[in-house]
């Protein structure tokens, strides 16, 4: 109509949410947005659930006396499978006595630490229930720096449980004192918000947060488990117990640039070999640069990389040894 194009406003609404009411007396049409945090709060809460420890002598009291009535320590959890399977972190559930776990709709449940990795921070715990409301865990590989992200958890008070904090994912490929790659986030992160989820817009679960690498004191500077690891991690609790990890037979160590996060291209230098290794013609000295054609820069890269075999399996090495780049082929054994 006259060379524009008119939409119809309630198609609008129906493409973009939110809501909208129209005002025959003037004539226009008012338009509310969807509150994303909101909707993204809305769809996962119910994932996610508390979890408290009792530090006692007695287990028919839970208490061990007036004087330690209080003295609790809680966190985190997320649900991960409808039938009781809760996911959080290990240094939250280690050493934790009588531990309850309440959810979203404030039941209580005993709760068993079936499974924890130390070197992940993750753990797995199971409660006797049905029907609960699994968390829906995201593609890491869809993660952006800048995009709003939304922390739900347990901080300082167990009486605060599931309170809301906003902030946005401040960076990716973060390594902090840590195995594997870290998600960084500026949205709070406080004592009890261990183990609780670092939601996307969209509701799904990106990460699960982390206290243990976080610095004491300061603001702002959150930390959190990438759900492709807690997944892998998850992944080798339900088919082995544990996680299985590969070992090369050899140790390495990072150059100066890579140990204080300068961009470099200096690969690994290996520092110890073991028999095995030695015996497949790897010495110390000699330089790491890929993994079956994938480089690795840094001990983050190499455990990374390490996330996709199984001990038993061969994989390929691209060497420097006395000035030559080699290949060599070994067989990964288990990490004790």
């Amino acid at each position: 109509m006259n060379g524009e194009v008119y939409v119809k406003a309630s198609s609008l609404v129906s493409q973009l949410g939110g809501k909208g009411s129209y005002d025959a007396a003037s004539g226009t049409y008012a338009y509310q947005p969807v509150n994303e945090v909101a909707q993204a709060v809305e769809k996962t809460s119910a994932s996610v659930v508390a979890i408290i420890g009792r530090y006692s002598n007695d287990a028919s009291s839970g208490i061990k006396g007036s004087e330690d009535r209080f003295q609790l320590a809680h966190g985190t959890g997320v649900v991960w499978k409808s039938d009781g399977w809760i996911i959080t972190n290990a240094h939250v559930v280690k050493d934790l006595k009588n531990m309850v776990v309440v959810t979203y709709d404030g039941k209580q449940y005993t709760g068993t630490a079936k499974y924890t990795d130390e070197e992940s921070d993750l753990a797995l715990v199971k409660i006797e229930a049905k029907n609960l409301s699994p968390a829906k865990f995201a593609d890491n590989m869809n993660v952006q720096v800048g995009e709003t992200v939304v922390a739900i958890g347990t901080p300082i008070s167990f009486a605060l449980r599931n309170s809301v904090t906003v902030g946005v994912v401040s960076g990716i490929d973060r390594s902090v004192h840590s195995t594997y790659r870290l998600l960084q986030t500026d949205a709070a992160i406080n004592p009890g918000n261990s183990g609780g989820a670092l939601l996307n817009l969209r509701g799904e679960v990106i990460g699960i947060n982390s206290l243990k690498f976080a610095a004491v004191g300061v603001e702002s500077l959150g930390f959190s488990i990438p759900s492709d690891t807690v997944m892998y991690v998850m992944d080798q609790f339900m088919k082995y117990g544990k996680v299985k990890r590969p070992y090369l037979g050899f140790t390495v160590e990072e150059s100066w640039a890579a140990l204080v996060g300068l961009p470099t291209d200096d690969p690994l230098k290996i520092s110890y070999v073991n028999d095995k290794a030695a015996a497949a013609g790897i010495h110390k000295g000699d330089v790491l640069y890929s993994i079956d054609d994938v480089n690795v820069k840094t001990l983050v890269d190499l455990n990374e990389r390490l996330k996709a075999y199984l001990p038993g399996d061969k994989v390929k090495l691209m060497l420097q040894s006395d000035g030559d780049l080699v290949q060599k082929e070994i067989t990964l054994t288990e990490e004790n």
